[in-house]
């Protein structure tokens, strides 16, 4: 959970730098609203690739750490 909060919070602050311009009105203007739909969904896809190769690897982590310990590796 607090991983997935770090992440969250990185996210936020990143877009919200890169795309909101200024704090003038109380809303969003419909660019600013545009920019963090967008910056969200490219660092959500680029998140869930990289989750995707990590849990393709933990397999391999496993087997080497089982193999340099003796023990055997997972079935």
């Amino acid at each position: 959970l607090r991983d997935f909060l770090l992440v969250y919070n990185r996210m936020t602050e990143l877009c919200f730098r890169h795309c909101v311009c200024g704090l003038n009105y109380r809303l969003l203007t419909g660019r600013e609203e545009s920019c963090l739909d967008s910056c969200a969904a490219r660092l959500v896809r680029a998140n869930h690739r990289l989750m995707s190769a990590y849990v393709g690897l933990v397999p391999a982590l496993l087997q080497r750490r089982a193999a340099e310990h003796g023990a055997p590796g997972p079935v």
